[in-house]
């Protein structure tokens, strides 16, 4: 009997954990499972139940994983960001028997994923075609506001895990500049970029235009301001996803300024694409190309929204695969 070998993957966020197998020879990814991340204690006891069901006939063997991690990595010893799970890397690899385990940051797995991307998993915004010998941004607003960046080089992709959503925010206007002095009431007077391009910065933009207003604002989650936005049922939380969208072309831009990104910049994560009508019709690409000097320069970047639903899975398994020897 062959035996198929399977790669476990997965994508562990802050709010949920995504693992699946991988193929070796072709990288397809199956068998995919969801667990919310606040259901279980920690990220041992998600891989146990996933393998006691995905591992269990006798011609699969899984000695091998990836998994894309929402935090900083930078020891053995992993504490994540938004959410309470905490662990060991040696430990969770002892424990399941894995001759290789790699844990990566989960921007770099969705950096990873863009070599195994096609022309339908994409969405470009403006710029012309993509240099494919240049380096390549990648971020995405989600839980967290992730980045990282990917070059080509002698046959191989490299990636960089970075933080760059932990950059300062830096306003452009009047109203900008008057969101960033309401936030830093509340974060001992810096904001991050990750403080306005996440799913809580939605509400700390909400939050900030209701003041400015002077309107009570209502506790508000993520989801009721984009609703409330795309009914035009709310005209501030129309003017916070506005904000929200030229904010993230902004941020974008300085990503490109500071790469030469003519690979292109590739935007991920969970929220754009649940307005995705509104995200076309913004000011985003006017937001990415304002850089004065520059705006000429940054004419010329292509800007691609993932659109393929399982990036981190895809690129964890393109990371794994490669390091063993697979050539994407």
């Amino acid at each position: 009997m062959s035996v198929s070998i399977k790669l476990l993957v997965g994508d562990i966020g802050g709010t949920n954990a995504r693992l699946g197998l991988c193929d070796f020879a072709t990288g397809e990814i199956s068998q995919i499972e969801n667990y919310p991340t606040a259901d279980y204690p920690g990220i041992e006891s998600v891989i146990e139940i996933y393998l006691a069901k995905h591992a269990t006939p006798s011609n699969i063997k899984i000695d091998k994983g990836c998994l894309a991690i929402a935090t900083a990595i930078t020891s053995d010893k992993i504490s994540m960001t938004n959410n309470h799970w905490s662990f060991s890397i040696t430990e969770v690899k002892n424990r399941f028997g894995f001759t290789s385990l790699f844990m990566i940051n989960d921007f770099t797995a969705v950096s990873m994923a863009i070599p195994m991307l096609s022309d339908k998993d994409v969405i470009q915004f403006g710029g012309q075609a993509a240099h494919k010998d240049k380096p390549i941004g990648v971020y995405g607003a989600g839980t967290g506001l992730g980045v990282s960046y990917l070059i080509p080089a002698d046959g191989k992709w490299v990636t960089f895990p970075a933080e760059g959503g932990h950059v300062e925010f830096s306003p452009s206007n009047d109203e900008e500049i008057a969101i960033l002095n309401y936030t830093r009431k509340f974060y001992q007077g810096r904001v991050s970029a990750e403080r306005i391009l996440s799913g809580m910065g939605l509400v700390n933009i909400y939050n900030a235009l209701c003041e400015m207003q002077n309107i009570t604002p209502e506790q508000l989650e993520p989801k009721d301001i984009t609703e409330r936005a795309l009914s035009q049922s709310c005209k501030i939380c129309q003017r916070t996803l506005e904000n929200f969208c030229i904010l993230l072309g902004r941020f974008g831009g300085n990503l490109a300024l500071t790469l030469g990104a003519f690979g292109g910049i590739y935007l991920a994560g969970g929220i754009v694409p649940r307005f995705l009508s509104f995200f076309e019709q913004s000011d985003f690409r006017k937001g990415f190309e304002d850089k004065g000097r520059f705006s000429e320069y940054m004419e010329k970047i292509p800007v691609f929204l993932i659109t393929h639903p399982q990036t981190g899975l895809l690129g964890s398994g393109a990371f794994i695969r490669q390091e063993l020897g697979i050539k994407l």
